[in-house]
């Protein structure tokens, strides 16, 4: 769990990004601190993580990782790659630049707000409706690194950011009944890669981590047979026994039967069957 103090939040002799050559524009902004920031060390040992569990997660990223709010499980988190010679910056700023010239995760790239400064180390936190949904703890002159750099990183689910920025990206973010966003660990869709030649396909997670089921859009029959557990049908009747999941993304309505054998996608045009995989496909 994130420590906090109530505290007022000192002004950090850190400057704001838009000088810099090379850094990204907006990468710092002053934002609006909150009242009781992250106050734990920023030196907190890490390990990469095992499993990918929240707990393996938190315990691989560090400060990182308990400086986030999330409303649900810790998305990710790592450390410990770091930077090598000639990577890191002169300043705090250049080292979170050079986070996202090294690491490519479909990451708010801009916006991020100084929380904490700590010896030689300054955490950046990413915020959404006064929460810290992202954060990266950069250090400076580490053993045979350099300049400042990323040390270690964390962000929340997808679904807690904001829509502005995940429309952007390849994160299809679903709502439900209520017309709140769905985490992407309970509920996440994808277009196939374009390098296997399965762009007209559409995958489909339903579930957790412990009853995970995948279903498929494939119009274009790209992908073998043998991988699911029957044909895709894309104009069928709606099953008497299946049920409006309330979970939407566009035009698409989620219902399934009682057994989950079949995702039925209700769309403007009609019903889709999308048959579940037989063993979770993924393109290599």
């Amino acid at each position: 769990m994130r420590q906090r103090i109530a505290a007022t939040v000192m002004v950090l002799g850190l400057a704001v990004v838009g000088c810099d050559e090379g850094v990204r524009e907006d990468l710092v902004v002053t934002g609006t601190p909150p009242a009781t920031p992250y106050a734990g060390r920023l030196d907190l040992p890490f390990r990469e993580s095992a499993d990918g569990s929240e707990r393996e997660a938190e315990e691989g990223s560090g400060a990182a990782g308990r400086a986030l709010e999330c409303d649900g499980e810790i998305y990710r988190g790592s450390g410990g790659d770091g930077w090598g010679k000639g990577e890191g910056g002169s300043t705090p700023e250049e080292g979170l630049n050079a986070f996202f010239d090294m690491d490519q995760s479909e990451l708010p790239d801009h916006g991020y707000r100084i929380e904490r400064e700590q010896g030689d180390r300054v955490l950046f936190s990413y915020d959404v409706g006064g929460k810290t949904k992202v954060a990266v703890v950069v250090a400076k002159d580490q053993p045979d690194r350099p300049g400042w750099g990323p040390e270690t990183n964390a962000s929340c689910d997808p679904a807690e950011l904001p829509a502005s920025f995940t429309d952007s990206t390849s994160e299809e973010i679903w709502t439900d009944s209520g017309g709140h966003r769905v985490p992407t660990s309970v509920l996440s869709s994808f277009a196939g890669a374009e390098h296997c030649g399965w762009e007209s396909a559409h995958f489909l997670g339903v579930g957790g981590d412990k009853d995970i089921r995948q279903y498929v859009r494939d119009p274009q029959g790209v992908l073998e047979s043998e991988m699911l557990t029957s044909p895709y049908d894309g104009d069928v009747r709606m099953p008497a026994d299946a049920h409006d999941t309330g979970y939407r993304y566009n035009d698409w309505h989620l219902w399934l039967t009682d057994d989950k054998a079949t995702a039925y996608v209700r769309t403007s045009d009609g019903v889709e069957a999308w048959p579940e995989a037989k063993e979770f496909v993924a393109c290599k």
